[in-house]
């Protein structure tokens, strides 16, 4: 049964007289798998943190279904080069969580290897995973994640997005996920919302390749993904 877990109700949001986001409005629901996409500096990293509260919007309002738990794993994640920290520490840092639930969240996302491992020792992709770890570990009914797979390699990037829609299928658990990496929304989202400060077009992968804003926005990329996303689905129907 569909329920919905957060209604962002038109929000608006300025900084500086200048406009960050104009009236945006979506439902995410407890099924759903939506990309954030949008050029750099669309406002969608600002989005997620009026979701979350970090930042408060200048007008409209965020509804959230009641004993929500939301994870949720930032952008950029600096690790402090003075305070060495392992990272079995850093998962159970100011968080009380059982050993068995600690231990199926490390089976899931396969970090047991690095558990002992400082993080300031972690490869960008392994660093990913052990922040997803974390975010994971309150049994959230929605994660949030702005750009997993920056500063990834290829391998890197197919090995998280894998991890990320496989916890979405197993866990069912909500995504909302910012990215850049178009190939992989078009193929796995079940909706997609292309932001330029305001909403151009929201819907399903199929209905946003033929939609005239996505193409002005994306117009180097359109081809490729059409002929991406019919591969993948053996057409559009």
């Amino acid at each position: 049964m569909s329920k919905t877990l957060i209604k962002v109700n038109n929000i608006s949001l300025s900084s500086f007289n200048k406009n960050i986001l104009d009236n945006v409005s979506f439902e995410l629901k407890n099924n759903d798998f939506i990309t954030l996409i949008g050029p750099n500096g669309a406002g969608k990293s600002s989005l997620i943190k009026v979701i979350l509260g970090l930042i408060s919007a200048d007008s409209g309002s965020v509804t959230k279904a009641k004993k929500l738990k939301i994870g949720y794993t930032p952008q950029k994640f600096i690790v402090n080069q003075f305070i060495p920290i392992s990272v079995i520490n850093f998962l159970t840092l100011n968080k009380n969580v059982s050993k068995d639930i600690l231990d199926k969240t490390i089976d899931i996302t396969d970090i047991k290897d690095l558990l002992s491992s400082s993080l300031q020792e972690l490869s960008g992709g392994e660093l990913q995973r052990v922040l997803l770890t974390r975010s994971l570990l309150n049994k959230p009914d929605v994660l949030i994640l702005d750009e997993p797979t920056q500063n990834l390699d290829i391998n890197s990037q197919k090995t998280s997005h894998r991890l990320i829609y496989d916890i979405h299928k197993n866990q069912k658990c909500a995504v909302l996920m910012i990215s850049h990496d178009l190939h992989r929304v078009m193929k796995k989202s079940t909706q997609v919302i292309c932001l330029y400060h305001h909403i151009c077009c929201m819907g399903k992968p199929v209905s946003i390749l033929k939609d005239s804003q996505f193409n002005k926005l994306f117009a180097d990329h359109t081809d490729d993904l059409m002929a991406v996303y019919k591969h993948h689905h053996n057409g559009y129907e």
